[in-house]
């Protein structure tokens, strides 16, 4: 009988689930409220979450700066135009990384962009740095902070990698994108997540990175730029709506954020030609693919490729995977590695031990 009484419980509990998640036809569902667009596209709503993404050093959280000093001001700043409704003027800022010096500076930056006085709090920007805590801990106080301060509309988690263990763990990775969809859901506010690119290829880091990529709103790429010194480019990676044309910025002399007029990509001044393939010295090469290979055997395709994206990287060559796997080509060819019908990669010393395939003696 008391199964059956907790079967019963659990079957109500469920039905009553059930009745308030069914959509129906004669019902009215009202649109997300839209938040903040750059040109006519919207990149956030009400009810959902977004991401930044980007390698390390490619300004991301000044990007973000900017997206909070849109939100705290409704106002524009580089291209983020921001709205937030009465009664969600609130933005709660969630720091996993940095300093609490680093997370201060961030905070008076942002202050600066919104045109506020930067030594003086501001009623409607919490800011938290939770760097010293376990990733457990920075979960529960994240949810007791959306469940103190009332009137959120916009949250900001800069390193979401840090909320969990394994970045490569599907069950981690998936209880994290169900924490956003339902943090935003339940307290009706947009989520912008921060989280890096994998260093050696152009695609967001883990399995957490995928997920992000497959259930965001918008999807934000920030990366150095290849023709201009000190600047960054901002390019959609997948928006729900239209997409939107790049754009770029610089830090000017009081160390904020401004747009760059008549910026074209792929052209300019100030740097030189972005170094390909074939103007890689042979002293680079040997660099390159000592600390690739440690004289050692990679096997596996997707290996070498991981190994010559760090050993490259290391020289300055940092590119993608189209890239790398053109340069294996490269150095095939040029007997610079070789291949064995095992699917072996080494350099050409350490080649006698391995049978090799036709084309590689």
């Amino acid at each position: 009988m008391e199964q059956r009484k907790c079967q019963t419980d659990n079957e109500k509990v469920l039905d009553e689930l059930l009745k308030a998640s069914r959509i129906l036809a004669d019902e009215t569902y009202q649109v997300p409220p839209q938040i903040m667009w750059v040109d006519n596209s919207t990149i956030a709503t009400l009810g959902n979450f977004s991401a930044s993404t980007g390698k390390a050093k490619s300004r991301k959280t000044f990007n973000v700066s900017a997206i909070v000093a849109a939100s705290l001001g409704n106002k524009q700043v580089l291209k983020y135009k921001a709205c937030l409704p009465e009664g969600k003027r609130k933005i709660l800022y969630i720091d996993t990384e940095q300093s609490r010096y680093h997370c201060h500076g961030v905070m008076r930056r942002i202050l600066r962009l919104a045109g506020m006085q930067q030594d003086v709090n501001a009623a409607n920007l919490v800011f938290y740095g939770l760097r010293e805590y376990h990733p457990t801990m920075r979960l529960q106080l994240i949810e007791r902070a959306l469940e103190q301060e009332q009137g959120c509309g916009l949250v900001i988690i800069d390193g979401i990698r840090d909320l969990m263990l394994d970045i490569n763990d599907p069950a981690e990775s998936v209880n994290i994108i169900n924490k956003l969809m339902q943090w935003s859901s339940v307290y009706n506010l947009h989520i912008h997540c921060v989280l890096h690119l994998n260093k050696s290829d152009d695609n967001v880091r883990g399995h957490i990175g995928t997920e992000l990529n497959n259930k965001a709103e918008t999807v934000l790429v920030i990366a150095k730029s290849q023709t201009l010194v000190n600047a960054s480019e901002v390019k959609p990676l997948s928006l729900r709506d239209q997409e939107f044309e790049p754009f770029a910025f610089k830090i000017n002399e009081d160390g904020l954020p401004v747009g760059i007029a008549d910026y074209e990509f792929g052209k300019g001044e100030g740097r030189t030609t972005k170094v390909t393939i074939a103007d890689i010295t042979e002293e680079q090469h040997e660099k390159a693919l000592a600390i690739a290979f440690h004289n050692q055997v990679v096997s596996g395709y997707e290996h070498v490729l991981t190994a010559l994206g760090k050993g490259y990287g290391e020289i300055g060559f940092t590119r993608g995977r189209t890239t790398l796997s053109k340069l294996l080509t490269f150095l095939l060819a040029n007997k610079k590695v070789v291949k064995s019908s095992n699917n072996e990669y080494c350099l050409p010393n350490n080649y006698p031990s391995l049978p090799l395939i036709d084309g590689d003696t």
